[in-house]
């Protein structure tokens, strides 16, 4: 490159090529509001409505069909509410988990976000980096996967004359190039992205869609035994269709998609505003779930505030001869600790050789190298990689004294021919984070098991865990080979990257749900492979791209953060699912009891639809209330939800049923009445299974948030006026109204001390089972 070149842009000119060429991004490419509306009304549900307007055309009830036609718009718009303030959660993402692009401008190396680079710039592309624009390479050699990009399954040589394109990931070597398109111009017409778009469906999703596919099964059993007794008793065909279609209406669980990404938006906000960017938004559903932590050691353990505190040359080697080879076998604006080599040699005034030829730093073999002039080789890196043959006494007692010391320690070789001779030792100081023990505490408190990972020596790994509170035996690189468990070792030392990926799957195969951190490139396959991958701050843009989380600074606080937010989003979608159960249990049951107890339909299609946007808007308010997180990890027991919603749901029968019978024996309410009353029955028996279902203690011992207070109320001032005025169905006497408030609120009463009963004797028995 000419020298100008190797200068970079100046910043003024670099400004004008922004105006000029705009900036490094490409628009997203929104749909249409009445595209979208269309299409809300295009799908299974609203073809059951659809049908029913067009059957109560067909009947002549024309004031029913405009009503359920207004009713289904207003649903649609707004589930597209809903959808709008999670897309507008990820977009919040992507601006703020950017990729940043290594850029030299006015004779600095600088990091910049990948949106401000502009054709001309001089970038560097370092192992684990994501490509930011288009550049065409102009020294070194890397290889790049653009799988993401062409399908190509392996990387693939990029050397100087070739193109790398935006999008692609550094997978080994480092190179600079100049930036030669961006934005749309790039050659795919694709900006880098460490956001994933969630088209993939969660465990947590898939937990609860088993929950609506068995209970599908027994409401499609329990309708074909309603249109059996229907056809038996004589009803015409004008009422038994209409029939169906409410009974297929209170099966279906309306606002299950929109719910979950609401759930995990409003999380992932509140995530973003303290240390940690969801990459996904399933990621905040599997938190809840995680019983083990591998946390590494630098930057989440440690300040990863590195500093050179001893050198020690063998043989004569004096330090800053020691210094200045490994300064050699570094990189400036590279690795952190290359940078810390050469700001320590700088600072000595120490004159470093000149090298021909550079490798960088690879954790395969975790060492970097530089040849000189005169063909011999400089090394740095891990010992036991560098040297194959025993250390001497002297060596040995210097490598332990460092280790011991807590000191990270690189080794520093000369290699002529086949020999290679130790220069000597740099110990690296990175003392413990003043919060790791106390985060570690509450991690265990809320019954996380934390292990360490780190490449660095055992006996360095045991000071830093003793440090901070892990406890454990210490399983070192050559047992981790041939390890069948993990058993009781709480640190893992002088680990390669690609035995992580071996690591999670033992703890994985028993039993645990794990998460684990890493920074690089090699560890992306053991992110992707835990349920909960966790990029560290430090963490190049590949191992970010494989996360579910990225923390945005050190320590384990953010980690804490996730998971008390998983567990309370765990809550939030836990109350939806078991009083959707009770929905869809009491909902379908009662129409059959009705059908039975009055030979007619107790609810119209219209009152149904009615309380499906009514539970709508409660659904809403679900995923905003202020859940407690759990003390432990939670798991989907598919058992449990069916059998509590079942108990719940058929309490809720019983007093719809009473109540039914209460319309019918004591108040003698005609057919239209009963449907009045069937309808505010069972809106304010969902009303309270909610605020009973929210709470495990008694459901006054926490206060629901403001929007579901809101919610409540305005459903239940609703539900009241058009019950007693008369709107939209028959109207109720205010007697009768009153004594409908009065009945639910000993109702919710009754059905919080059943479920108080139920936990006493489940916690009974899981103490006589211990």
């Amino acid at each position: 490159m000419s020298a100008d070149i190797e200068q970079g842009l100046p910043s003024a000119e670099a400004e004008r090529l922004l105006r000029q060429f705009g900036t490094n991004e490409v628009a997203d490419k929104s749909e249409s509001w009445p595209h979208a509306l269309a299409a809300k009304l295009w799908a299974p549900l609203p073809w059951m409505l659809e049908a029913t307007i067009l059957l109560e055309v067909f009947l002549g009830h024309g004031l029913q069909a405009v009503i359920i036609s207004v009713l289904l718009i207003f649903n649609a718009i707004l589930g597209l509410t809903q959808e709008a303030r999670a897309k507008a959660a990820v977009k919040a993402l992507r601006r703020t988990l950017a990729v940043m692009a290594s850029v030299r401008r006015d004779g600095r190396w600088m990091r910049l976000g990948a949106s401000q680079l502009v054709p001309g710039d001089l970038v560097k592309l370092a192992l684990g980096a994501v490509v930011p624009a288009d550049i065409k390479i102009a020294a070194g050699n890397v290889l790049a996967d653009q799988s993401m990009l062409t399908g190509e399954s392996l990387p693939v040589e990029r050397k100087p004359g070739d193109l790398a394109y935006a999008g692609a990931m550094i997978r080994q070597g480092e190179a600079t190039g100049i930036v030669v398109a961006t934005g749309t111009r790039t050659y795919f017409g694709k900006t880098a992205s460490l956001v994933q778009d969630a088209h993939g469906v969660s465990s947590e999703q898939r937990a609860v869609l088993t929950v609506v596919r068995d209970l599908a099964v027994v409401n499609g059993a329990v309708v074909l035994a309603m249109l059996a007794y229907a056809h038996a008793i004589g009803r015409s065909f004008a009422e038994t269709v209409p029939l169906l279609l409410t009974a297929l209406l209170a099966s279906i669980p309306v606002a299950l998609p929109s719910t979950f990404t609401l759930a995990a938006a409003l999380s992932a906000r509140r995530l973003v505003r303290g240390a940690v960017l969801p990459t996904r938004l399933a990621a905040i559903n599997e938190a809840a779930t995680m019983s083990l932590l591998c946390s590494d050691k630098t930057g989440t353990l440690t300040q990863n505030a590195l500093s050179i505190e001893t050198i020690i040359g063998f043989d004569g080697m004096a330090e800053n001869a020691v210094l200045a080879a490994a300064a050699a076998a570094s990189s400036e604006g590279g690795d952190p600790v290359d940078q810390v080599i050469i700001d320590a040699a700088r600072l000595r005034g120490v004159a470093v050789p000149e090298a021909t030829g550079f490798t960088p730093f690879d954790p395969a073999c975790k060492y970097a190298q530089a040849r000189l002039a005169d063909g011999s080789l400089l090394r740095k890196g891990a010992l036991g990689a560098l040297l194959q043959v025993p250390l001497s006494a002297e060596q040995e007692v210097a490598r332990q004294h460092l280790a011991e010391a807590g000191c990270r320690v690189l080794a520093v070789t000369r290699t002529v021919g086949a020999a290679t001779v130790l220069l000597g030792l740099l110990g690296l100081a990175d003392p413990p984070r003043e919060d790791a023990a106390s985060l570690i505490t509450a991690l265990q408190e809320l019954g996380v098991r934390v292990v360490m990972v780190t490449g660095d020596a055992p006996e360095t790994a045991r000071m830093i865990a003793k440090s901070v509170g892990i406890t454990g035996d210490i399983c070192d690189s050559a047992t981790l080979e041939t390890l069948a468990a993990p058993g009781d070792y709480g640190v893992f030392a002088g680990v390669f990257p690609e035995q992580k990926f071996r690591l999670v799957k033992l703890f994985q195969h028993g039993g645990h749900v794990v998460g684990m951190c890493g920074d690089g490139t090699n560890d992306a396959p053991a992110l992707r492979q835990a349920q909960m991958g966790i990029a560290v701050s430090t963490a190049t843009d590949v191992a970010k791209a494989a996360a579910g989380l990225v923390l945005t600074s050190p320590g384990l606080a953010g980690i804490l953060d996730a998971i008390r937010e998983g567990r309370a989003a765990f809550q939030r979608i836990r109350t939806y699912t078991l009083s959707m159960v009770v929905r869809k249990i009491a909902f379908v049951l009662y129409l059959a009891l009705g059908l039975v107890m009055t030979g007619h339909a107790v609810l119209t299609p219209l009152l149904m639809v009615l309380l499906l946007i009514v539970n709508d808007f409660l659904t809403m308010a679900i995923t905003t209330d202020r859940a407690l997180p759990s003390s432990h990890p939670r798991r989907w027991r598919i058992g449990r939800i069916i059998t509590e919603g079942g108990v719940y749901g058929l309490a809720t029968l019983g007093y719809a049923a009473l109540m039914l019978l209460a319309g019918r024996v004591i108040w003698h309410l005609p057919l239209p009445q009963i449907r009045s009353l069937s309808f505010l029955t069972l809106m304010l028996a969902i009303q309270a299974s909610v605020y009973v279902i929210r709470e495990e203690r008694w459901f006054w011992s926490s206060t629901p948030s403001l929007w579901l207070s809101v919610a409540t109320l305005a459903m239940v001032g609703f539900s009241l006026l058009v019950a007693g005025m008369g709107i939209l169905m028959a109207p109720l006497g205010w007697k009768i109204l009153g004594t409908i408030m009065i009945s639910a609120a000993v109702f919710t009463l009754l059905l919080d001390l059943l479920k108080h009963l139920a936990v006493q004797v489940e916690r009974r028995g899981f103490s006589h089972a211990g």
